[in-house]
């Protein structure tokens, strides 16, 4: 299911940011080398670029997931919302950057078995915890652990699931262009 409406309000670039997004762009800008057209999407409300881009960089630094582990829960949290945008971010991500074996990031993207024990059972528990919202079942949480995961990163998941649904829902409403950063790794759910 496609969302049809599009806001109409102007995003928020370098050029015409207000006082309070003009900070979080022009961090992002000296961070990347370029403001992606999410962030330009989500400054038209500040508080929502603010917060993805705190509780982002908090589940980077401080998850206990390592890299290749940290896409496979934004891929699962991002194709379970049919956001286009994060998907196609995110596979560049977990292609160029952190390493994911590209037979688990097809997996991934075509929603198929994940062939790799652990991230399987981490897009698993993953996937529950965005279906149940928030109320895995004693077993599913037995199963994570099982897989060698800490029980302290359950919320981790929650905070990767708070991010992420910031950025997909925002990116539903605004509709933006996948960057050209991107574009190779286009993806249409």
């Amino acid at each position: 299911m496609a969302a049809d409406y599009k806001m109409t309000l102007a995003p928020q670039t370098l050029d015409n940011a207000d006082a309070k997004a003009r900070p979080l762009l022009e961090g992002a800008n000296e961070k990347m080398g370029f403001v992606p057209n999410m962030y330009e999407g989500m400054a038209k409300a500040p508080g929502v670029l603010s917060t993805y881009l705190h509780g982002y960089e908090l589940f980077r630094n401080d998850s206990g997931f390592t890299p290749p582990e940290q896409e496979v829960v934004f891929l699962t949290i991002s194709r379970l919302n049919g956001c286009g945008y994060c998907m196609s971010a995110h596979s560049m991500l977990a292609d160029k950057v952190s390493q994911v074996p590209a037979e688990v990031l097809e997996a991934i993207r075509e929603d198929k078995p994940i062939p790799d024990a652990r991230l399987a059972a981490l897009a698993e528990f993953t996937q529950v915890m965005f279906e149940s919202r928030g109320m895995p079942r004693e077993t599913d949480v037995e199963a994570f652990l099982a897989a060698g995961f800490e029980e302290q990163q359950v919320l981790q998941i929650v905070l990767a699931l708070a991010v992420k649904t910031l950025s997909n829902y925002a990116n539903h409403v605004n509709h933006p262009e996948v960057d050209d950063a991107f574009a190779g790794h286009a993806w249409q759910g």
